[in-house]
């Protein structure tokens, strides 16, 4: 049978202080009052009965995960007791799933992409399952089309194209992969032509997974053994909570993807948005005559030019005057004004909150 997990559990510093330890990029309902994970659950729900879908994500976001996603049973949000990486999530899935189903197959989505539309997803599942069900030993990603040379994004390079009768897109064997480039990198990517934005989204055989994960990562094996023996036992949370922080921390790219014999990649090409900072906004929100992005329920800007503006809370009045490149991001218990060029210092930020003692804030 075929299964979806939705990766939910990323924090989205960049966000702060929209996003919190409590409350993930994914629930932040900033696009029309939906949220990016209640987006994604849509775009899977004409292929998957709810019951077939899995939410991973950190212990701390289970509650407002469950209360975004009414219609999925509440077993069906599986909660990490710490962060280890794709890798360990991933692995905890496929396990749980081979389980209760040998033959599972399971395709792995992230819950903090815009991806429009969502039949270009759902298209490309379905060639995947179909070329996974006559190869079950292949590992399917795939890739974005990139519209500009990124050098926030990492690459993969496809080589010849592979046969599958019964897919309506095009399947290509991976040759290899290739991390975050400098941009004179990124434009000769660009312009060969051989080379897809990583998703990080894949199809493959549950019991695939495992194993290339056994044979590539030592100390993977046994916990997820000791987490699968216990689950749906009195000592479920008690397993999960004494061995699933002995799985290694590494992402499943570095773990599998770059290793493993037999990767593809389909392309998918369609309008697609990591939402991972306030400059991503540019894309999902039209800018004002001045080229401010403002995602309020009220303001008044006097004079201000290419900045963002940003509130859940549509009574809040955001007003400014002569303001440029900045960004104010309000929330009802911070605020965040910082230059548009100094986001990559919000972690930095974050950590000096902490050290004085603030962590009611992060």
């Amino acid at each position: 049978m075929n299964y979806a997990v939705i990766m939910a559990g990323g924090t989205g510093k960049r966000l702060w202080p929209l996003s919190r330890q409590k409350r993930p990029k994914q629930v932040l309902k900033l696009l029309d009052g939906q949220t990016l994970l209640g987006c994604c659950f849509e775009r899977l729900c004409p292929m998957f009965d709810p019951r077939n879908i899995i939410v991973l994500t950190n212990v701390g976001y289970a509650d407002v995960v469950r209360e975004n996603l009414a219609d999925l049973p509440y077993g069906n949000v599986i909660a990490e007791p710490t962060v280890r990486d794709t890798a360990g999530a991933i692995g905890l899935a496929a396990a749980i799933l081979a389980k209760y189903d040998p033959d599972a197959t399971m395709a792995v989505v992230t819950a903090d992409q815009l991806l429009e539309p969502a039949e270009a997803l759902q298209n490309a599942l379905r060639d995947a399952f179909e070329f996974v069900g006559q190869h079950p030993e292949a590992l399917v990603t795939f890739g974005i089309k990139p519209s500009f040379p990124s050098t926030q994004l990492g690459y993969v390079k496809h080589g010849r194209p592979e046969k599958c009768p019964r897919c309506k897109g095009k399947i290509y064997e991976v040759e290899t992969f290739r991390e975050k480039p400098d941009l004179d990198t990124a434009k000769t990517y660009l312009e060969s032509g051989q080379y897809f934005w990583n998703s990080g989204m894949f199809v493959w055989k549950a019991r695939t997974i495992l194993k290339h994960l056994e044979a590539f990562v030592p100390g993977t094996g046994e916990p997820l053994r000791r987490i699968t023996a216990a689950w749906e036992t009195s000592d479920q949370e008690g397993a999960l909570k004494e061995w699933f922080f002995k799985l290694p921390k590494i992402s499943i790219d570095y773990a599998v993807m770059e290793k493993a014999e037999q990767v593809y990649v389909i392309p998918l090409d369609c309008r697609w948005l990591d939402m991972g900072s306030f400059a991503a906004l540019a894309d999902i929100v039209e800018s004002d005559e001045n080229n401010n992005l403002v995602v309020t329920g009220s303001s008044e800007l006097l004079d201000c030019k290419n900045s963002i503006f940003v509130t859940e809370d549509k009574g809040h009045l955001i007003a400014a005057i002569g303001l440029e490149n900045v960004i104010v991001a309000h929330t009802p218990d911070a605020t965040l004004v910082c230059s548009a060029g100094e986001t990559e210092r919000l972690k930095e930020l974050l950590a000096l909150i902490e050290s004085h003692g603030r962590k009611e804030f992060l």
